[in-house]
């Protein structure tokens, strides 16, 4: 799954050369931030209200799909709170000793940010929640019968946890979260103004019409219309005379197979999968990945998110339909095949 999403340059997925790029675009503030209104504005009383305290921020879980900006508002709680911010992912900590030496390690009233929290394994989440409720964890020294627990105190800490799938977080876990908010996509409205934020840090002349061009094909997630303003640049330095204009834009993410809903080849073959092998659906889930070679969790986590968003699917208990926009973008009729794709 990972190795196809780098491919993919619409994908919201994180690519390690991004990293340095990412980092030098984030907002700093939860004023800088652009939208998320109402999650900005339930974490700025929440934070307001710790700080006149003096006390410790309520965990914090921020679920939704990959590229939203979850890593970056987790940057600015701690920002925001004027502490410290350590950050690891859940497929990084490998065992008990690892998280527990990250847990007695942190200052007071720091941010811990995990990513994909959902993929620590049950055995790390019980080392976890006496931690989160009582600031102190249990480890076990030594086997068999001599075998002994000790209860190492650890400093009062806000945890971050952010997830792609909060269906999988166990119960247990997610009710130790006080603060719990859903990153939604973002309006086209709220892209043009990250695009054209991105743009003047990075240098780049676009106009309002290449900005309306990317902005409008980056399927609602920050970090792909960040990707595409690059590649955009890129050919606007060797096809044009370097400013990005409306022509410009459209010619380039032509030449990326991105069209006007932001799809490229992986979505539309998605699509035509459920249209004209299984007559627009139900299809189960398991059935379409078979069809399409791909993994399940790929399917859920990162292809149909958006297309329900936007309204060309629908998950259904019988499984997934295509819906009467997916038959319009493809100037298709119920039970009509395009061509040749099986």
């Amino acid at each position: 799954m990972e190795e196809k999403e780098r491919d993919r340059v619409v994908s919201g997925s994180a690519l390690p050369e991004e990293q340095t790029f990412e980092y030098s675009l984030r907002p700093k503030s939860l004023q800088e931030f652009i939208g998320q209104q109402k999650v900005k504005e339930n974490l700025a009383i929440a934070i307001q209200a710790a700080k006149a305290r003096g006390e410790v921020l309520d965990h914090v879980l921020l679920y939704g799909p990959p590229g939203l900006g979850k890593t970056t508002l987790a940057s600015i709680i701690a920002n925001e709170l004027q502490v410290a911010f350590l950050g690891t992912s859940g497929p990084v900590i490998d065992d008990k000793g690892d998280l527990a030496a990250i847990l007695s390690n942190v200052e007071r009233l720091q941010v811990l940010f995990i990513d994909e929290i959902h993929r620590l394994n049950t055995q790390l989440e019980e080392i976890l929640y006496p931690a989160l409720e009582d600031f102190h964890i249990d480890y076990m020294v030594g086997q068999g019968p001599g075998a002994r627990t000790i209860k190492l105190q650890v400093a009062p800490f806000t945890l971050v946890g952010a997830t792609t799938r909060a269906g999988l977080l166990s119960g247990p876990l997610r009710s130790r979260f006080g603060i719990v908010h859903r990153i939604d996509f973002y309006t086209a409205d709220e892209l043009e103004i990250i695009v054209r934020r991105s743009a003047e840090l990075l240098g780049i002349g676009v106009d309002t019409e290449g900005t309306a061009e990317i902005a409008r094909r980056s399927r609602g997630t920050p970090r792909i219309a960040n990707r595409l303003l690059r590649r955009v640049r890129d050919y606007a330095e060797v096809k044009a005379d370097g400013r990005i204009s409306g022509p410009v834009a459209r010619a380039a993410l032509q030449m990326l197979e991105v069209d006007d809903y932001g799809f490229d080849e992986v979505d539309r073959k998605l699509l035509l999968t459920i249209l004209e092998k299984y007559g627009g659906g139900p299809v189960g889930v398991n059935t379409l990945a078979v069809s399409l070679s791909e993994e399940v969790d790929a399917i859920e986590e990162i292809y149909e998110p958006y297309l329900i968003q936007i309204g060309f699917l629908n998950r259904t208990p019988r499984g997934r339909v295509a819906t009467e926009r997916a038959y319009q973008y493809f100037g298709l009729k119920p039970g009509q095949k395009q061509g040749a794709l099986f």
